[in-house]
């Protein structure tokens, strides 16, 4: 576990992954374990998604690749690269063509193990200031590499009836529940404020859209994305990549009012 601390912050980390962000005692991060999602935080890459009607198969300049729901890289282990008070820094390799285990084989999926025809380097660093955390993402890899991002962060709900603030439009917990398994499309955004018994406001760079999240009433996942996927058939996900010129870089950054 990696502990930042910073004034009345706490962040704590597991294995690159954001399980506590408490800033005076205020538990912004929904906790593993608690009804709703399994997990706190992931990443969606190279894909955002589902893929099961496409036979887990995507469509790439160097072939079709076998992916699952959300991409492989969320089954890769984040290594720690650097560590101080206030930032940390976590690092997944991967070489193109290896075969990753699928954790959702076979309960959910037929397929075992999963491939990417890309070579790339992705980089996680937290960033705790005085006034809020940076989650900084940093891709490397083979020039012309398609690829979506997303970020999952769940979010801990202390209300009966919370509000995201977006577009200058208020959205009830109500309304994210409605739309299911689906996610709420919030498109051409890089700001959400979600208004709890405390705020938190979730600025971004490089993203460009959000979707919204959530089956239970206690938390939910606000998730900036490059790319919303239910925009195409599954067969067609390749419309929504992006192509990597050496370096790309995005920020997410979570700002609190307490």
């Amino acid at each position: 576990m990696v502990t930042l601390q910073n004034k009345n912050t706490d962040v704590k980390i597991e294995a690159g992954e954001l399980v506590g962000y408490q800033v005076d005692g205020h538990e912004f991060i929904h906790q593993k374990g608690s009804p709703g999602w399994s997990s706190a935080d992931t990443e969606m890459f190279p894909i955002i998604g589902p893929v099961n009607e496409a036979g887990f198969r995507v469509k790439t300049p160097k072939g079709e690749a076998v992916q699952d729901q959300h991409g492989h890289l969320r089954q890769l282990e984040y290594k720690l690269e650097g560590q101080t008070k206030t930032s940390a820094v976590f690092v997944k390799q991967y070489q193109s063509g290896t075969e990753v285990r699928n954790s959702k084989f076979p309960e959910k999926s037929t397929e075992e193990a999963l491939t990417w025809p890309y070579n790339f380097r992705f980089e996680k660093t937290f960033l705790l200031t005085d006034s809020s955390l940076e989650i900084n993402f940093k891709i490397t890899g083979e020039d012309g590499m398609p690829f979506m991002l997303g970020y999952h962060p769940a979010f801990k709900l202390h209300t009966e009836s919370p509000v995201i603030l977006a577009k200058g439009k208020r959205i009830s917990l109500d309304e994210v529940l409605a739309v299911g398994s689906r996610a709420l499309q919030i498109s051409d955004c890089s700001s959400i404020t979600l208004k709890d018994e405390k705020e938190i406001t979730i600025e971004t760079e490089g993203f460009g859209n959000f979707m919204c999240w959530t089956e239970v009433r206690n938390m939910v996942c606000i998730e900036p994305i490059s790319f919303y996927p239910y925009a195409v058939k599954q067969t067609e996900l390749h419309q929504g990549f992006e192509k990597l010129t050496d370096t790309a870089e995005f920020k997410v950054v979570l700002k609190p009012e307490v």
